[in-house]
């Protein structure tokens, strides 16, 4: 099928659809508004019935004879019928006298039943069995149990009154038309601009060049077509990104395994010295002995810490998506490490922290605080270590020490930067303790910033 039988179907498709619409909205708001037309007017002839009803009800009071009132009191319906009904349903009056007297069993008659119910009752449209024609009957209950009932025939003049208004109808059936030609511009509109976006689609997934002939229309559509492109746009450089962040994962691991064998033949190598020592030296004396089992005590606790490190670093990388979390009393957790780090240094610890409780990983974060205090304690060379936190999720690590020169804090959370490297192997220090504590921070939704002024001051916030 060519292009124009394509594009004449989807317009003749469309445009059936939206006229369908429209004719189904109009009809079901005539059918709607003609049948609340019909319950207003239904309503008014109930209201005048009712009025003519209670009249009589009122002049019945004052001794006088039904027919005497009827006659005198005029009625509001031409060739009106009225009735009087006993409390059992028998009839004791009827001004129609074309016909028998009715004789039967009234107390069931939907009207009668709804004016002894609610005092007040109708109906429409029901047949006489007594003269064969259909009555519009309003009945209201009186003294004694008597109910009073007018009916209204159905004749010319009571269809007239109770159908549509036909200016209505002209009214609708003109706006009908109206949106039929609205349908059609409209529909005939979106399938050229459809058309063109299909051609302009075409062209750029087979990457030629779109030319100012066949430009997409300002309108919403145009709009869309933008976006298309604006998402090719996207969607490529989210590709160039991917491709970018999975070299840098690659360059990063292998930065890691070379800095990870360099950190590890230190140690390993004083661990072999040691034990080569005590191998070709059984001779040796205690001392000496113990000498060298401290050293490669010591290595072997640097090269836990290392594998310890390293493994956090790796389980980080991995993603968000890796690290569990729940909710951690985060005061009871630092109170605990401060704890522990209080035994074994000399500084003060000053805890400043109210009941915080947060959602995380709870040995990531407890890898934050015991690290910011260790590298504190290590060091710093300080007196006084604070730690303050607040609700509202922010924390500081201080200490009063010697700082950290200009120079070296844009590195300080780079993996293995040391600022005196020979100082920190000595102090059993990785090279990613800081690392791991802004991994973990960044991992919490937070961000880390680091102050040296008098000391060192560490900003941070979890969320």
């Amino acid at each position: 099928m060519g292009m124009d039988g394509m594009k004449s179907n989807f317009h003749t498709r469309i445009f059936i659809m939206v006229l369908a619409i429209c004719w189904v909205l109009v009809g079901g708001f005539m059918i709607f508004q003609y049948d609340r037309e019909r319950q207003f007017k239904t309503s008014l002839l109930d209201t005048q019935l009712q009025m003519y009803n209670s009249r009589i009800i009122e002049e019945l009071r004052s001794g006088e004879s039904v027919e005497q009132i009827v006659s005198r009191i005029d009625a509001p319906i031409e060739e009106l019928r009225f009735t009087l009904i006993d409390h059992t349903g028998k009839v004791i009056y009827d001004n129609n006298d074309r016909t028998p007297f009715p004789s039967s069993d009234h107390s069931t008659r939907p009207e009668v039943v709804m004016a002894r119910q609610y005092g007040k009752g109708h109906a429409t449209a029901r047949h006489s069995e007594s003269d064969d024609i259909n009555y519009f009957y309003s009945a209201q209950l009186g003294d004694n149990g008597i109910v009073v009932r007018s009916a209204a025939p159905y004749n010319h003049s009571l269809d007239d009154f109770l159908a549509a208004d036909r200016t209505l109808i002209w009214i609708m059936g003109g706006l009908t038309l109206l949106m039929s030609l609205i349908a059609y511009w409209a529909t005939r509109k979106i399938s050229t601009s459809i058309e063109r976006l299909n051609r302009f689609a075409e062209k750029a997934e087979r990457g030629e060049k779109i030319y100012d002939d066949e430009a997409f229309p300002d309108d919403e559509l145009g709009s869309i077509a933008s976006h298309i492109v604006r998402l090719y746009a996207q969607r490529d450089e989210r590709h160039r990104e991917a491709i970018r962040q999975e070299r840098d994962k690659i360059r990063l691991k292998k930065q890691l395994t070379n800095n990870i064998n360099h950190e590890l033949k230190t140690p390993v190598a004083s661990i072999l010295v040691a034990l080569d020592l005590l191998r070709d030296h059984p001779e040796m004396d205690e001392v000496r002995k113990k000498e060298f089992i401290e050293r490669i005590y010591v290595n072997a606790r640097r090269l836990e810490s290392l594998l310890k490190d390293v493994s956090a670093i790796t389980r980080m990388d991995e993603g968000a998506e890796m690290i569990s979390k729940e909710e951690i009393n985060l005061t009871e957790l630092v109170k605990e490490i401060v704890d522990e780090e209080q035994a074994r240094t000399s500084m003060r610890i000053i805890l400043d922290m109210p009941e915080i409780t947060v959602k995380g990983n709870k040995p990531l974060l407890d890898s934050v605080f015991r690290n910011l205090i260790d590298n504190a304690i290590a060091y710093s060379g300080g007196e006084k270590i604070e730690v303050k936190g607040d609700k509202e999720g922010n924390f500081e690590v201080s200490d009063d020490g010697c700082g950290i020169a200009p120079e070296h804090l844009p590195h300080i959370f780079e993996r293995f930067y040391r600022i005196d490297a020979g100082r920190s192997r000595e102090a059993g220090g990785t090279g990613l303790g800081l690392s791991i504590v802004k991994n973990a921070i960044n991992l919490h939704g937070g961000d880390i910033r680091v102050v040296s002024n008098n000391g060192v001051t560490f900003y941070f916030n979890l969320k």
